[in-house]
């Protein structure tokens, strides 16, 4: 009786159940609840992200101070709001992205395991090259969505510092935005944003495939074993293949990040448009190379919790969104 009770506390999937593909979920469940859980999940990390765009932008009053310090100075300053602001246009905002992220995710992931079938390479370079081309093409076309978003979230991250604007909200953004700069001013960075995210995508999502084979694989786990993992060994798994893939994600693409992000929200690099070169520069003469460098804590935390509760949420919606026999 004991070990029926305990073989019913923890069920046990098939190893197939760690890797669901697109032709086995139901399309509207997969949406509607991916809206729901990746909103809670954003709410949790935003914080991270105000902390890592102001130490991004401020002057070197801030931009010294380390995340904690600055997470403090925003609490005193602005309150809890304070470290929430631009949360609201980013979880509305994100929906209709949220959608065409996954679907086109999925979708290509689906077809690039379909076209290697067959392939003479290791099972897991197949997949960790699935995941990727899935990761790129994914990024590549959500980007000409949420780059205009990032605009207006980010503005409305760090309005009242030096440098910046003051806004009523989302729409007075995107109107005071499109007056001084046109349609064109909603894109900024979006050339950075896609030549460089896009391969950063790529190395996540391939990191992530490559790394969740290889655990399991380690773990004595195999297609066409009885074996089977339980749900926590299934979470602890994909956990720590998210928390490595967003640990080097975020090592490699901060200096980058750093450049876009001030790119998207300063107005006073002199005469003429900002650009790529204008804003290195400037942040370059500012804090040296390390300057590049800004945010690096937040970003590194943001970016491992961000990988692991992404990747936790984006497997546990597959799993609920599973077509019923």
């Amino acid at each position: 009786m004991a070990i029926e009770v305990a073989e019913v506390a923890t069920p046990r999937l098939s190893l197939a159940d760690t890797d669901i593909n697109w032709d086995r979920l139901d399309k509207t469940r997969f949406h509607v609840i991916g809206a729901i859980l990746f909103t809670v999940q954003s709410a949790l990390i935003h914080p991270t992200a105000v902390v890592k765009t102001r130490m991004q932008v401020a002057g070197s009053g801030i931009s010294q101070l380390n995340g904690l310090s600055v997470f403090r100075h925003i609490i005193r300053a602005n309150g809890i709001p304070g470290i929430f602001r631009g949360f609201g246009t980013s979880a509305i905002g994100s929906l209709p992205g949220r959608v065409l992220a996954l679907t086109s995710l999925e979708v290509s992931k689906d077809m690039t395991l379909k076209y290697t079938q067959g392939l003479n390479m290791p099972e897991a370079t197949r997949i960790g090259i699935a995941n990727g081309v899935a990761g790129m093409v994914s990024n590549l076309l959500s980007c000409a969505y949420f780059v205009p978003l990032d605009v207006v979230i980010q503005r409305l991250m760090v309005q009242g510092l030096p440098g910046t604007r003051s806004f009523k909200g989302p729409l007075d953004v995107v109107r005071k935005v499109r007056k001084a700069e046109g349609f064109r001013g909603m894109y900024r960075g979006f050339g950075l944003t896609a030549i460089t995210q896009t391969p950063a995508s790529a190395l996540w999502w391939g990191a992530y495939g490559a790394a969740q084979h290889f655990i399991w694989r380690g773990l004595g786990y195999r297609d066409d074993l009885e074996k089977k993992p339980s749900h926590v060994e299934m979470v602890a798994v994909q956990a720590t293949a998210g928390t490595l893939a967003g640990a080097c994600s975020s090592l490699i693409t901060t200096p980058i990040d750093t450049v876009k992000t001030r790119l998207q929200v300063i107005d006073d690099y002199g005469v003429g448009r900002p650009s790529v070169m204008k804003t290195a520069k400037a942040l370059l003469k500012e804090d040296g190379w390390r300057g590049f460098y800004r945010g690096f804590g937040p970003r590194f935390l943001n970016m491992s919790i961000y990988g692991t509760t992404m990747i936790v949420t984006y497997e546990l919606i597959k799993r609920l969104s599973v077509k019923q026999a």
